[in-house]
């Protein structure tokens, strides 16, 4: 390893499926070392994890990155956000994390949002119109189904806040990721006790929401962990809020994420509000917003589509008419939590190819349908979209995202975003600079900008009447044996 310019830095991704870290030179933005290791989620009706799993693969890839993480001034860490974290007076799990896509709390959503005064009502509170994907539901579902459980209790975390708590011993949380819950008020900014109330959670559980720019606290003298004692940690943040850090984001820039979940989203000065519950009225990590639209269905879906087909996942054809809506655990933008994968269209001469390209355009159909209602009036609606996440280096997805978007398509070169973004959130404490403007220091937003094409407004078109017409259907869902 060549000697760093730099203090060192550690940026954690804890995602859905496995945990990542960086080491970074705060300097330069160059990774020096990086480590993997994976987590299971449970299949079924649920989405679970047992959070242990992730303090787990931290430390193992943690050790992967050898010497490096032992010389790291400051560590924080981007997390999944909405999942549930439910642990007892000695801070192990009470039971497994309901997890962002864990849709079971969808009666749960639909009644909180009609006690508390509708859409509009929660928009203006909150910031957003809590779905299935929300902890608020979570917790709800959980007291009701599962109370026992619910009374033994002892603190109620995110699952940043849990590793974040493992490393400093402190319960602590960001207004990024606390803005995901549904009990955090965009418009105090603090937590809503009301809310709290009527889901009968004492908010004495909850963590304390650390400032930006706040260390949370300190690594502990903890002897399985390649961290000296002192270590920084800084606040960390949900995965979306971490990867905006991690662009260097300036207000109204939309980014395209495709990941297991797929969302779109910009930063914005403004609060968001939406009463129609299209977009989540995040806060970013900074201090500004970050309005987001999320999609549970994206690469997975269409990588399953592929793996039945039989097919690599880059071998579309042109379509003819097929219509794929795959909406394979039910959906959230659209929001139909019980809905199950729809095709349409169907023909003797349909291929193979076709049937991908049409699940990837029913992917992309509804992140684009969310785009106009996450940008302010005033953003800049030719400026190029900003791909990343896992399926962003996938010939297919650029070029349905092209064509479907009639916009020009930007492509960072820059990898692991999130942790990136966590690693410049780490940088931050020790130089004093805005996390933001440490990314684009380290330039992690570069990367080519592919020309736009015509809009094919004829499949976008053919998309949007279908889900119209099948919107009965699809609110019924496959969940009626």
């Amino acid at each position: 390893m060549s000697a760093a310019e730099g203090p060192l830095v550690v940026g954690v991704d804890s995602s859905t499926q496995s945990t990542k870290v960086l080491v970074v030179d705060a300097a330069t933005g160059r990774v020096v070392a990086s480590g993997q290791a994976p987590h299971t989620v449970s299949i079924g009706e649920g989405r679970e994890s047992d959070p242990r799993q992730w303090w787990d693969a931290l430390r193992a890839a943690l050790h992967r990155c050898g010497d490096a993480a032992r010389e790291a001034s400051a560590v924080s860490v981007g997390g999944q956000q909405h999942g549930l974290v439910t642990l007892d007076a000695h801070g192990d799990p009470v039971r497994p994390a309901l997890l962002w896509n864990d849709v079971r709390s969808a009666p749960q959503a639909r009644r909180l949002v009609a006690e508390l005064g509708g859409p509009e009502a929660w928009a203006r509170r909150t910031g957003s119109v809590p779905g299935a994907s929300f902890t608020v539901t979570k917790w709800a579902w959980l007291a009701e189904h599962e109370p026992e459980a619910a009374c033994s209790v002892a603190s109620v975390r995110l699952p940043h806040d849990y590793l974040t708590e493992r490393l400093t011993g402190e319960g602590t949380t960001d207004r990024g990721d606390a803005s995901g819950t549904g009990w955090w008020a965009s418009a105090t900014e603090a937590y809503d006790e009301d809310v709290l109330g009527r889901i009968g959670l004492d908010p004495a559980l909850l963590p304390r929401v650390v400032r930006p720019g706040e260390v949370a606290g300190t690594v502990r003298d903890i002897h399985d962990l390649p961290f000296s004692k002192g270590t920084l940690v800084a606040a960390g943040t949900g995965d979306n809020a971490a990867a905006a850090l991690g662009l260097g984001l300036l207000p109204g820039t939309p980014v395209l994420s495709l990941g297991t979940s797929g969302t779109v989203y910009a930063v914005s000065e403004h609060r968001p509000a939406d009463p129609s519950g299209t977009v989540a009225g995040f806060a970013d990590a900074r201090g500004d917003w970050l309005p987001l639209a999320c999609t549970l269905n994206c690469t997975l879906a269409v990588d399953r589509i592929a793996a039945l087909l039989g097919v690599d996942r880059e071998a579309v054809e042109p379509g003819t008419g097929v219509t794929l809506l795959p909406y394979l655990d039910g959906e959230r933008t659209p929001n139909l939590p019980n809905a199950s994968g729809l095709l349409h269209g169907l023909r003797h001469d349909t291929t193979a190819g076709q049937l991908l390209q049409a699940a990837y355009d029913g992917a992309v159909h509804a992140l684009l349908g969310a785009l106009d209602r996450v940008l302010d009036q005033d953003a800049d609606r030719t400026a190029p979209l900003v791909l990343i996440g896992g399926g962003a280096r996938g010939t297919a997805w650029q070029q349905t995202v092209r064509r479907l978007s009639g916009r020009p398509v930007r492509i960072p070169e820059a990898g692991e975003l999130v942790a990136l973004g966590a690693a410049a959130q780490a940088a931050g404490l020790l130089t004093g600079e805005d996390p933001a403007a440490v990314a684009r220091r380290w330039r992690t937003a570069d990367g080519p900008v592919l020309d736009p094409v015509e809009r094919d407004e004829t499949t976008l078109t053919r998309i949007s009447g279908i889900l119209s017409d099948a919107a009965p259907l699809l609110e019924r869902g496959a969940r009626e044996h």
